[in-house]
């Protein structure tokens, strides 16, 4: 990064969203909990959520204080905060990382898995694809989103450097 680029941490349970070029949103520490990242190429207006829950009707009352603890009242945050920055649904690219089995060797909780399940149910309702995704498995991820280019990378506990997050239909040659 430049110095005259700003990053935005997104802590857990939290969001950002931005249409300034020069932002990157990161967030880190993403075992079972989900990052999720919406970006509008036409407007560079992005956001980057990291959820820790699938359902808020655990508690009512938390997700009234901390909607972005919950799939379901997160999600439902981050959208309408990138669209009151002008983005558009149906140019909104998504991307998901995380979702792992984390802390629970058992799967007793599975709350990675839940948490997927529950981001997918709640797109498919509103015609919604995820883009890109890396969840699942057993490490912790950081994921970044540069509101200049749409990029979004992560960078896996236990492997050198960062990937690029492609998209799921594409394949490598």
């Amino acid at each position: 990064m430049s110095s005259l680029e700003q990053k935005i941490i997104v802590g857990i349970a939290d969001m950002a969203v931005s249409k300034n070029p020069t932002v990157t949103l990161a967030t880190y520490s993403l075992g079972s909990c989900l990052g999720v990242a919406i970006y509008d190429p036409i407007t560079k207006a992005g956001g980057l959520l990291h959820v820790m829950l699938p359902d808020s009707n655990i508690d009512a009352a938390k997700a009234a204080e901390r909607p972005s603890m919950f799939v379901d009242t997160g999600v439902a945050a981050l959208f309408r905060a990138v669209y009151q920055l002008g983005a558009e649904k149906q140019r909104l690219i998504i991307s998901v990382a995380g979702g792992a089995q984390i802390l629970d060797g058992s799967g007793l909780f599975n709350l990675g898995p839940r948490n997927h399940e529950a981001l997918n149910r709640l797109l498919a309702e509103h015609d919604l694809c995820i883009y890109a995704e890396q969840v699942g498995g057993l490490a912790n991820r950081s994921m970044r989103l540069s509101l200049a280019t749409g990029e979004v990378r992560l960078k896996v506990s236990g492997q050198f450097g960062e990937t690029l997050l492609l998209c799921k239909n594409s394949t490598s040659t």
